[in-house]
Formats: structure tokens, C-alpha cells, sequence
């Protein structure tokens, strides 16, 4: 590193990021609750001496775009995107994270509470510290820093903060539509410090299986939608596994379902002594790096639709498939893009330790603005997201000051930069 490249990691301010986390886990964040902490983000950015585009969404115009989709209802929304540096010849870079969290179950099952950020063991603790206020506010404060620190960048860097990734994207989706692109991008989601540059992707659906209702003493009168699931879940099963031994990558190597089908929810029947006349499944259908999403859907039905044809009563009363709520396609940014080398060196800078590319098995925003804002994108963030929406989630903070260390050291590099003080 040079001087101005270690004065700038000398102006991060860790203890002040952790209680910034902190702080912004308390504020209560579900998808389709998100307006309030966005304000409190972009007075934040202002704060920090950052410019702000801060919008109102126009829910009903994003919802007519063909990539819209959400699971939650939301009658508006904000946008938020704090920037530094300009157009001198340099390159432009968002970092982006995305500021809603999943619920946080039942209050017992927490150590700490799940909405008061709590520091112990070297964990940041609460629900959304990992999955991902901890990734956003590496970034912000890596913005800071250069800021702080008196270098202007060449060229532009953008800190997104966005709603509504958890439930489909709406947030990311508009503020690609509001302009805000660049020649690369770093989503900070929980990536165990591992550059990555795919995603798998992920569509949700709902199944519903018919069947015939009768007294529960005379059952064999009826017929249990419930016992007719039961072989087209076999049929799904055994999808999977054809569908992960078809589709390889060595990104993702150290898994042995990276595209897993899963079933989330079961609703059956309406009385005990009932014969359940309808089920309802819904679950997510994992999607391969690269896989056609209309063609991935239609080797879904099919595998349904074989199991129906070898049924009587299914073959009379076929199941039916809707897909619904997330629908992520997987995205991949070429292994030679300047950003990922950018990244990986400047990891190995910030920490003296080196880095691995690994594909995610999870969707994320990256699909939006990789097909969509042909922004070459990669994930990078601190943390596991096996620790994600569950209970006592948490993030170390050696990994929090890992990333904000080096998505400085990446901005700079990557940006070009231009010294004030000289």
C-alpha cells in the first residue's frame, strides 16, 4: 500500500461502525416496513458528507416492469443512494447492500434480542447484523473513510441502500430504473470473505393437489389430496438430483445440492376428522448458473405432470403450478473482470491474508444488475449466511473490519484517485 492508500484505512473508524450497526439493527426493518430506517440511512450518508439521491418510488409504475416481483404488499417505498467522487476520467463502482430483513421468529428462541444490536465474543448480534445492515455499513463507512481521509475519487462511487431484496428485489429493480448503474458493482452479502462471481438463482412457486373430501370413518370413500402429494414430492426429490448431477460448477464445488428443491410450507385440509380435499405447497426451485428460467419451469411441470399421468384420480384432477412471489434468475460476472481482481488484491492488501471465487447457492439482488443494468457484478461480504434467518444471528466483527478495509482499498484502486492535500 502507498501512503494515501494507508491514510485512508488509518481514517476508518471501526468501533464507530460496530455501534453504527448497532444502532441500526434497533430499527425494525421487515419487508414492506422499510421507509424508516431509509430515512434514517440517507440523513446518515448526509451526515457523513456524502451527496444523496433520495426518491419516492412509484409502486404502481415498477410493478408493470416485466422483472418486478415481490411477496410482500407495499403501497410505497424509498430509495436511497449516497455518492462520492465524479466523472474525471476514472471509473465508477457501487457498493450495494440491501436494508430489509426477514422476521425474527419467536423472542424465546434468541440469546440476545433480536432488535437491539448486542456486541459479545466478537459477534455483532441481531436480527439483519449478517443478512445485511453489517455488509451496507461496511460500505458506508469505507465511503467515509475516503472521505474522511481527503481523496477524491476519479470516478464515481455509489452506497445503494435498497428495500425489498428479501422478498424479490422491488428495491434494487427501481433504482436501476432511477439511473444509478456504473462500470462495476460489490453486493455485500454474507460471503464467509470469499469473492463471488455467480449467484444461483431461485424461483418460488405453489402447488395445489386436489382431492375429495369424506368423513374421516369412512375414509376410503374420499381421497386425501395429502396421500396424492406424497408421490409428486418423490417426482420433485428425484429432479433434484438429476438436475444438481446435470448441472456442475467448479464455483461451487463444496456443495453437494447447489440447486436444491425445497418445500417450505404444507397447508392441508380444514378438519381433523375431514378427508383433506386440497394441499397446498409452496417452496423454492433452485435454478443453475446460466440455466434458461422458462425452461427450468417447464422441466418442473413436466415432472409433475408424469406423475399425474400415472394417477387416475390426478390424471382426472391435475395438480396446479403457479410461480409466484421471488422469482431470481441466477446471474455470473466473467472470473477475468477487472473488479474481481481489484477485489481479490486489495483483500490480500487490507488483510494479508488471500481470498477464494465461490458461487453463492442463494438468490440476490446481483441477477438485477447483472441481466438487467449490465452492471458486472461480484458478492463480497463478511460473515455466513448459514447464520441468516435463524436465531441469535450474528456477524464477527474481524470480518466486519476486514471488508470496510478493504472495499476502501478496492474503491481506490478501482476509481482512481486524486489527492487533496497535495
Amino acid at each position: 500500500m502507498n501512503e494515501l492508500e494507508q491514510r485512508v484505512l488509518d481514517a476508518i473508524d471501526a468501533d464507530a461502525m460496530v455501534t453504527f450497526l448497532c444502532g441500526l439493527v434497533a430499527i425494525e426493518s421487515l419487508d414492506g416496513n422499510e421507509t424508516t430506517v431509509q430515512r434514517y440511512m440517507a440523513a446518515s450518508m448526509r451526515g457523513f458528507g456524502l451527496e444523496v439521491d433520495e426518491w419516492e418510488i412509484d409502486v404502481a409504475a415498477l410493478r408493470e416492469h416485466p422483472a418486478f416481483c415481490w411477496e410482500v404488499e407495499r403501497s410505497e417505498g424509498l430509495g436511497v443512494v449516497g455518492m462520492i467522487g465524479e466523472d474525471r476520467g476514472g471509473r465508477s463502482l457501487i457498493f450495494n447492500g440491501h436494508i430489509d430483513v426477514v422476521p425474527a421468529g419467536d423472542p424465546a428462541n434468541w440469546q440476545y434480542p433480536a432488535w437491539q444490536g448486542t456486541v459479545a465474543d466478537g459477534q455483532v448480534y441481531g436480527r439483519g447484523a449478517l443478512d445485511m445492515k453489517g455488509g451496507l455499513v461496511c460500505g458506508l463507512f469505507a465511503a467515509k473513510a475516503i472521505r474522511d481521509a481527503g481523496v477524491r475519487l476519479q470516478g464515481q462511487l455509489q452506497v445503494q441502500s435498497v428495500i425489498g431484496e428479501e422478498d424479490g428485489g422491488c428495491g434494487m429493480l427501481a433504482t436501476i430504473l432511477r439511473g444509478h448503474t456504473a462500470d462495476a458493482a460489490i453486493i455485500m452479502e454474507p460471503t464467509e470473505l470469499c469473492v463471488t462471481p455467480a449467484q444461483a438463482g431461485a424461483l418460488s412457486f405453489r402447488m395445489t393437489v386436489f382431492g375429495n373430501a369424506a368423513h374421516g370413518c369412512v375414509r376410503e370413500e374420499g381421497t386425501s389430496a395429502i396421500e396424492k402429494f406424497w408421490p409428486i414430492h418423490q417426482a420433485l426429490l428425484e429432479l433434484e438430483a438429476v438436475r444438481n448431477a446435470r448441472e456442475q460448477s467448479p464455483l461451487f464445488a463444496r456443495y453437494r445440492l447447489p440447486y436444491p428443491l425445497s418445500i417450505g410450507t404444507v397447508q392441508a385440509g380444514n378438519w381433523p376428522s375431514s378427508v383433506p380435499e386440497t394441499l397446498v405447497a409452496e417452496g423454492r426451485y433452485g435454478i443453475a448458473v446460466g440455466e434458461d428460467a422458462a425452461s427450468a419451469r417447464d422441466e418442473f411441470t413436466a415432472a409433475v405432470q408424469r406423475v399425474a399421468e400415472s394417477d387416475p384420480w390426478l390424471r382426472a384432477h391435475p395438480p396446479t403450478i403457479e410461480w409466484c412471489g421471488g422469482q431470481f434468475d441466477s446471474a455470473s460476472t466473467a472470473s477475468d473482470h477487472p473488479i474481481i481482481g481489484a477485489l481479490t488484491q486489495a483483500y490480500t492488501a487490507a488483510t494479508g491474508a488471500t481470498t477464494r471465487l465461490e458461487g453463492v447457492t442463494y438468490g440476490a439482488d446481483m441477477r438485477l444488475l447483472v441481466n438487467l443494468g449490465q452492471v458486472p457484478t461480484v458478492m463480497f461480504g463478511p460473515g455466513d449466511v448459514r447464520l441468516a434467518h435463524k436465531p441469535d444471528e450474528h456477524v464477527p466483527v474481524a470480518d466486519l473490519i476486514a471488508v470496510v478495509r478493504t472495499l476502501a482499498l478496492t474503491a481506490l484502486r478501482f476509481c482512481g484517485v486524486e489527492d487533496t492535500r497535495t
